[in-house]
């Protein structure tokens, strides 16, 4: 359930942006709340958007033959390459899913092209082992997910 709470708040918050973006329409309207400079911090557009690129990670080819030290050791390089890419400002949200389908996992990269995504993407080891495979969408969302690691950081324990 924690694990899906982690994914809800990116779609939430895309979700809260696209309805702000649609109700005011054509018309201006000031937001008394509106801070400049963060919005310029963290590259929001005129609407308070910008692009990223969503992946799904997928059940690979090679998932049900590897198994044991060498499937540890293959995870244990996801997990590393993860917390690298967040460090480097590459990846603003990733979270597992339930399975479903061969749903696994999901990434949304601070990169503006799928190609971008792919090279970051080709970096970790359950893509390169065929554990898991990608599927990569362009994402127009929030520019507020951008500090997401910041408040994560601040609200978990450990």
């Amino acid at each position: 359930m924690k694990n899906l709470r982690n994914l809800l708040i990116p779609i939430a918050l895309c979700a809260a942006a696209a309805l702000c973006v649609s109700a005011q329409g054509t018309e201006k309207r000031k937001n008394p709340n509106y801070d400049a400079d963060l919005a310029k911090k963290l590259g929001a557009d005129q609407r308070g958007m910008r692009n990223y690129v969503f992946v799904v990670l997928k059940t690979g080819p090679k998932d049900a033959e590897i198994k044991g030290k060498d499937r540890d050791d293959i995870f244990n390089g996801h997990f590393a390459n993860i917390n690298r890419l967040a460090g480097e400002g590459k990846l603003v949200v990733a979270g597992p899913f339930d399975g479903v389908e061969g749903w696994r996992g999901m990434f949304i990269f601070n990169v503006e092209t799928i190609d971008d995504a792919k090279a970051l993407t080709g970096s970790d080891p359950v893509i390169k082992s065929g554990i898991m495979v990608a599927e990569y969408h362009k994402l127009y969302c929030s520019a507020a997910l951008m500090d997401i690691g910041r408040v994560h950081k601040l609200i978990n324990p450990n």
